[in-house]
């Protein structure tokens, strides 16, 4: 890599990489930052799936995205990639899912003058000790970042590697879209009944958001008069479906779909409910959420406990645990005191912290040390 390349504040020329075909916090936080930091100055571009809701999404922000076939472990996705690579030279890789950090890793290994390559990690999943989990991660990789402080600890415990080659950069929010707004106006917007309290859950449908629990948890509270604001699509959805029938409950949950634009339903919402129990990072739905002023209950799952403070900023309750989930909502519809408390509490918390501009300087950093490891070795030769 040459010296003007590796010059300080020097715009870069990144590319992201998605193999997942999926849509969720992980796809949206990766196409966020891609448009700031490209209004910021740099040249970002996104390599992704064929088929991958990510592609539809991103002219929508702006970011100039590409085909290739990365969905699987597969020569000719190393190939394909490399060839990506070599058309449009690249000061920077961030990859994102597993399959495609691996094209990235041999992939860039074919291209001369080969970029930087950063691993975001987005969920609190082990990685194996292996041999080839360890040259990922201690050799072919430059930097990593991960969306939470308990993700990063856990790499580090995974991996073995230097701890001052991962920055925790959880998912930026920007206050200008998520804000406190007029809760009849909202429901009127998204069409959501104004004679009941919403309970709500923004989410992919996957078993480990915790749906089914939440859902569980309905004919259990004490008011009668609540309804369950599903927002999200994903592989669960059928399943959720069917609990809903079988507990007879449709015409209390309403299954929204993905939405464009997730801030009016929030506003519409009494209480935000994310009752996952394994992988989270710091929930981007959540900080959505404190920042909008919606109260939460919530686990103590993956990094959630960075930004749910018990009883200071959420209501947490026991993972896995359908009637501790009740109580925690029951608390927060039956005490509105607490609930605007809690709610006060978490957009003072999260506004101090968890800013779009925040996530966008911090990632900055990342990529210009990404850069400057890579043009002098250090990154391949990190144990």
């Amino acid at each position: 890599m040459t010296t003007d390349r590796r010059e300080a504040g020097r715009p870069l020329t990144i590319a992201h990489t998605e193999a997942s075909t999926g849509w969720g916090g992980q796809e949206i936080r990766i196409l966020t930052e891609a448009a700031g930091l490209q209004d910021r100055g740099h040249r970002v571009m996104l390599y992704a799936s064929p088929g991958a809701r990510i592609l539809d999404e991103a002219p929508r922000y702006g970011v100039h995205a590409l085909a290739v076939p990365i969905g699987r472990k597969t020569p000719r996705a190393v190939l394909a990639l490399a060839r990506a690579l070599v058309e449009r030279p690249i000061d920077v890789v961030n990859a994102h899912s597993s399959t495609d950090t691996w094209a990235a890793a041999l992939g860039s290994r074919l291209v001369p003058d080969a970029p930087a390559l950063v691993r975001t990690r987005h969920v609190a999943v082990r990685v194996p000790n292996k041999v080839s989990s360890r040259w990922l991660y201690r050799r072919a990789t430059t930097r990593l970042v991960t969306t939470g402080d308990a993700l990063r600890d856990q790499l580090i415990a995974d991996t073995g590697i230097a701890p001052d080659r991962i920055d925790s950069v959880p998912t930026g929010i920007d206050p200008a879209r998520f804000g406190p707004g007029n809760r009849a106006l909202a429901r009127a917007q998204c069409g959501l009944p104004v004679d009941r309290a919403l309970v709500g859950i923004i989410a992919t449908l996957r078993s480990w958001k915790g749906h089914r629990y939440l859902i569980d948890a309905l004919p259990r509270l004490a008011r009668k008069d609540v309804s369950l604001v599903i927002v999200g699509e994903g592989p669960q959805r059928a399943a959720l479906t069917e609990q809903v029938r079988e507990l007879r409950l449709d015409e209390r949950v309403i299954f929204a779909g993905n939405q464009a634009d997730v801030a009016p339903w929030l506003t519409a919402l009494d209480v935000v409910a994310m009752p996952s129990y394994a992988n989270e990072g710091v929930p981007q739905a959540m900080l959505q959420a404190m920042f909008a002023g919606i109260p939460c209950v919530t686990t103590d799952a993956g990094a959630i406990p960075e930004i749910a403070r018990a009883d200071h900023t959420a209501v947490i309750v026991a993972r896995e645990d359908t009637g501790a989930l009740a109580a925690g909502i029951d608390r927060l519809l039956g005490d509105p005191a607490l609930a605007e408390r809690l709610a006060r509490n978490a957009r003072a918390f999260v506004l101090g912290r968890y800013t779009l501009d925040a996530m966008l300087d911090r990632m900055e950093v990342v990529f210009r040390k990404a850069v400057q490891q890579r043009g002098s070795g250090a990154g391949a030769r990190a144990r």
